[in-house]
């Protein structure tokens, strides 16, 4: 939206500007603000990063042709003029940007040529959450992010970015108290959990270490080719090993990747959790506070808590962990893509703490997690097991048929791959249906599954809005079905795999008094 500005509108935010911080929930917080002039000086140091990371690269590439002296004169000239652009770029979003926190709504204007005016109701406010990178945190500069937990994109926020540490803790504490008052139960108010470093030892058995380790080579290449020498690191590696078989190459390259995966996960979890601790605010909050280099403070409303979801990948569960998330309403899409950890109370940790952690979030002398599961009828096992096998023999005859077109190599692969994949997949379909269940624990509904990723939700009963029954043509067969609690809050959806057809339906039924008697047919007792 293109506009004119008022001219009294700039004069009251520079007057603002100039007299320092005001508190946002007191009279002056009506007053247009200026985001911290040190956002310019920010914007300079960033860019002069980025200029010095591409500085020698250009400078090898542009050498070869000019030599090295011209080449260092034009690479100083253009990481100047770089710097310049950037730091006068950030001086006009600046001096253009203000915002105002009042009784009823958050405004926030910005732009030069297209200006844009966005405002949120401040009783739509669900989340203010707080980040600072270490350039921001030696300079005292924190970014706040407003979100209404709105499906609509980036309209659903507003980004303060940067204002001092003091006023972004100020605004956030304004914006979510808003005279709330605290939750019922007998939990106090205070710190629930701070970081064990002894649970550092579950990051390397996490998914994210092998990814890590594929990056790390794809890093190894893609870095030699900028400087044309990925010819040459290939064969350094041939030369070193050319005396070396090929299924000894193979594991040696497997242990490196392995050995790459495991330091960046650890160095991973190290900046993404160190100095963590969650707590209890005044106003029923849970804030959860964690970073090294670069300082995270979410904030969740727990007027908005629906439950928990325990969460076991398959490498943490072997280690007898889990970590805690949040099952929370008010949570938009672009914070699921932006922050793919926003909802984390507590990172893998032993059993015991985390079922712990979630009775206390959830105020609950025990926590429904932890409650006795129905066991599924054997025809789930039944199911799980024909797909696991279904699953490894498609690609092995598909590998077997084009061994016998082609060559005999891919025979080979096809019988190795049934060798390794047919027991993993009956190991992992039996342990995936002794990991099925559901229960009803007080308040809550608790649903079992996964083997890979082994996820037990416990869900307020008063927070499912529907319920959607599935049944294939293979289920009814198998007297199973797949009943899917709906809610606003969390996935929106969660299911009860291949449940027992009449005691799944009895267990929806009992959950939600009357959502789901209308499309039930009982039969009178006795016949």
């Amino acid at each position: 939206m293109s506009t004119a500005d008022a001219p009294d509108t700039a004069d009251a935010a520079d007057s603002a500007d100039a007299r320092g911080p005001a508190d946002p929930a007191g009279p002056a917080s009506a007053e247009w603000r200026r985001l911290d002039r040190r956002a310019v000086l920010l914007a300079a140091l960033v860019t002069a990063g980025v200029a010095a990371g591409a500085a020698v690269p250009t400078t090898l590439g542009l050498s070869g042709r000019l030599g090295y002296g011209p080449a260092i004169a034009w690479v100083l000239t253009g990481a100047a003029l770089l710097i310049a652009f950037g730091a006068g770029t950030d001086y006009v979003r600046w001096r253009r940007t203000r915002y105002r926190v009042g009784a009823e709504r958050v405004e926030l204007h910005t732009g030069l040529l297209l200006v844009k005016k966005r405002s949120l109701a401040r009783e739509r406010i669900r989340s203010v959450d707080v980040t600072a990178h270490l350039l921001q945190r030696v300079l005292g500069l924190v970014t706040v992010r407003i979100g209404t937990g709105e499906h609509t994109g980036a309209e659903s926020a507003l980004e303060l970015d940067p204002v001092l540490r003091a006023e972004g803790e100020r605004l956030r504490r304004a914006l979510l108290e808003r005279g709330l008052t605290a939750a019922s139960g007998s939990h106090v108010e205070g710190e629930l959990v701070t970081l064990d470093p002894r649970w550092i030892r579950y990051a390397p058995v996490s998914f994210v270490a092998p990814a890590l380790g594929g990056a790390a080579a794809g890093a190894v290449l893609q870095v030699s080719d900028w400087f044309g020498a990925q010819g040459q690191v290939i064969e350094w590696v041939g030369d070193r090993y050319r005396e070396t078989s090929l299924l000894s190459l193979i594991v040696l390259l497997a242990a490196a990747g392995v050995l790459a995966g495991v330091v960046g996960a650890l160095g991973l979890w190290v900046e993404m959790w160190w100095n963590y601790r969650l707590e209890r605010e005044p106003g029923g909050t849970l804030r959860i506070r964690r970073g090294l280099l670069t300082s995270r403070s979410v904030s969740i409303e727990e007027r908005r808590l629906r439950g928990v979801d325990l969460v076991e990948p398959l490498g943490v569960r072997l280690l007898g962990a889990a970590r805690v998330d949040a099952i929370t309403t008010g949570l938009a899409k672009d914070d699921e893509e932006q922050h793919g950890d926003h909802n984390t109370l507590l990172p893998a940790a032993p059993r015991p703490v985390a079922d712990t952690v979630a009775a206390a979030v959830l105020r609950e002398t025990t926590s429904p997690t932890g409650a006795a599961l129905t066991v599924h009828p054997a025809g789930a096992r039944g199911r799980r097991l024909r797909r696991a096998l279904w699953t490894v023999l498609a690609p092995v005859l598909v590998c077997a048929l084009l061994g016998a077109l082609l060559t005999p190599v891919l025979l080979w692969i096809a019988l190795g791959c049934a060798a390794v994949g047919l027991p993993a997949g009956v190991v992992l379909a039996r342990d995936a249906y002794r990991g099925l269940g559901h229960a009803l624990s007080g308040g809550y509904l608790v649903t079992r599954s996964g083997a890979l990723r082994r996820s037990t939700a416990a869900l307020e009963r008063s927070g499912v809005i529907g319920w959607t029954v599935r049944q294939t043509y293979f289920q009814r067969r198998a007297g199973l079905l797949n009943i899917t609690a709906t809610t606003a809050a969390g996935a929106g959806a969660y299911t009860v795999y291949d449940a027992d057809e009449a005691e799944g339906l009895e267990f929806a039924s009992e959950a939600v008094q009357g959502l789901l008697e209308p499309f039930l047919e009982r039969v009178p007792a006795g016949e």
